[in-house]
């Protein structure tokens, strides 16, 4: 049986506005999260 995402919560980037879904590796900081990348996260000052 082939894995199948459930309805994960989703979030749109900070900077380049694309949606993103939830991760196991956000799950502690969820809130926190705003950028759907680490290159985002680092060019956040270029918008």
């Amino acid at each position: 049986m082939p894995h199948q995402k459930k309805n994960l919560p989703e979030k749109k980037c900070k900077r380049c506005g694309l949606f993103f879904t939830w991760r196991k590796k956000w799950e502690k900081n969820w809130e926190e999260v705003v950028y759907c990348s680490e290159k985002c996260r680092r060019n956040k000052m270029n918008t």
